[in-house]
């Protein structure tokens, strides 16, 4: 289940919104009118680093701002916040305060994370301002689409706003917390793993090393339930090699991969395997108006290289067999051949 090969190749490009996708987002409100834009917050005037509890360098950065700039950038981040999570309306700015704007110098977006509190309550919260990407954007609409779990962002521009995902990071789980977890807890949280795995490789996003996924715990009666959610969707349908779409490939996952192999029975895997298939095509067939625009737009787009597209359409048809993805001239009509592929399956499957 394991390799060691290099899996990822060299950085990604960030590509426009095209007309299409622009005209997608319009009409599902992901497309709204904010007062800052991402370049608005690379006017800062100097920065900080940010430590994690152990003293260690958490790679981010917490920026500081002019007087000047700093009053009508906290003031338009919390006209943001607003359009984020409610209509907009700004009677409870005065309640609002902008306790940090952090810096990430580390992978492909350069976010800036931003920190909301509530000063009657001390309740905060936290965003992220990007610049746009057509292959993230394409990601958070599919995870938001095929997923369990609803995704808020908006588009304006060049500029991308994300709420936050809470959770514990893959990285700091499988090292802190997994060892401590008692013996049904490490069966469930494989389980999810398989299940985790097999979701990110139908919807073909890629590079789920550890650091880019988290872990939710939920208390249920007298247990704690665990379940995997993505946070990063740069690499959605842009890699060539299919592993790249599967999180067992990568070292970083190697511990999960590993809880897998001791606690599940091939037979199980197998069986939570094709649950989650099955539950991506109930998704597929409840949203199919909304996945047939979205593809759509992404057949008519360019979000990867050709030599990209002719190595993973051939991948995956050496898997699967199906001539759709041999025949295949984008990195949409190799999605929609993926997503083509399980719903006849599982039509197939129910109506024996």
């Amino acid at each position: 289940m394991h390799s060691e090969e290099k899996l990822m190749s060299k950085k990604k490009p960030a590509f426009p919104i095209n007309h299409f996708l622009n005209e997608y987002l319009i009409e599902h409100s992901r497309n709204i009118k904010i007062p800052i834009f991402y370049e608005d917050l690379l006017r800062f005037q100097g920065s900080v680093v940010v430590y994690d509890k152990n003293d260690e360098d958490t790679l981010w950065v917490r920026v500081y701002y002019s007087d000047f700039d700093r009053e009508e950038i906290d003031l338009s981040l919390k006209k943001v916040y607003n359009i984020l999570h409610s209509n907009g309306n700004e009677d409870n700015i005065q309640y609002l305060n902008i306790d940090a704007v952090d810096y990430c110098t580390f992978g492909n977006s350069k976010p800036f994370r931003v920190k909301v509190r509530n000063v009657l309550n001390d309740n905060y919260t936290y965003f992220y301002v990007k610049k746009t990407d057509a292959s993230r954007v394409y990601g958070l609409e599919l995870e938001h689409i095929l997923s369990p779990y609803n995704l808020n962002f908006l588009v304006y521009k060049d500029t991308l706003i994300e709420e936050h995902i809470a959770g514990i990071p893959g990285d700091t789980f499988i090292k802190e917390i997994l060892p401590n977890c008692s013996e049904p807890e490490k069966s469930q949280i494989a389980k999810e793993f398989v299940k985790f795995n097999e979701r990110c490789m139908i919807r073909l996003l890629g590079d789920m090393r550890s650091y880019n996924y988290v872990i939710v715990p939920t208390h249920d009666f007298d247990s704690v339930v665990y379940k995997i959610r993505a946070i990063d969707f740069d690499q959605q349908c842009f890699e060539g090699k299919f592993k790249v779409y599967y999180p067992q490939f990568f070292k970083e996952n190697f511990p999960m991969v590993k809880l897998v192999g001791e606690k599940l029975l091939e037979n199980s895997i197998e069986q939570y395997k094709m649950e989650e298939r099955s539950i991506v095509a109930k998704r597929i067939l409840s949203s199919e108006d909304r996945i047939d625009e979205l593809v759509f737009c992404m057949k008519n787009d360019e979000i990867s290289t050709n030599d990209n597209i002719e190595k993973l359409k051939m991948q995956v048809y050496e898997f699967t067999r199906d001539i759709s993805f041999k025949k295949s001239k984008n990195m949409g009509e190799v999605l929609e051949s993926a997503l083509d592929f399980v719903r006849r399956n599982y039509e197939d499957v129910s109506t024996r």
